[in-house]
């Protein structure tokens, strides 16, 4: 069973998408999920405290600022903008895929565990996660 979720992006941050996902499976198997762009990730993440999201975003833009930042001067790929090339560092540091156990018709989270689109980019887009349960 295979399905697109459409996740729409107001610019960087976590976008939880964990119910509809919930509302997509069923039965018995191993859900994956792989979002389709180089300038966002996928997360498993705390979803009862925002102060969890707002700290992840501070910290990967301290670990990666853009381009514009001094320390960056050294990346090439700057055509695209500013957060661009940073956007696919941290894509390429944090997962693209995640795969989640399903059992009797439920993902088998713990308690606090939400699943997340990681925006990279500074811009409002409409990304996509590929799912297949099998």
């Amino acid at each position: 069973m295979q399905h697109t979720f459409q996740i729409r992006t107001r610019g960087q941050g976590l976008y939880e998408f964990t119910d509809d996902v919930a509302d997509w499976v069923t039965g018995d198997g191993v859900l994956t999920l792989m979002v389709r762009h180089t300038s966002a990730s996928l997360l498993i993440q705390e979803n009862a405290d925002p102060e969890v999201q707002s700290d992840l975003r501070a910290f990967f833009h301290r670990l990666v600022p853009p381009t514009t930042d001094p320390g960056m001067a050294y990346l090439t790929h700057t055509y695209e903008g500013p957060d661009d090339m940073p956007a696919h560092i941290k894509a390429a540091l944090l997962p693209v895929s995640l795969q989640i156990p399903v059992q009797g018709g439920r993902m088998r989270l713990g308690t606090w565990q939400g699943i997340y689109l990681f925006e990279h980019r500074d811009a409002p887009h409409t990304r996509q996660v590929a799912a297949h349960l099998g």
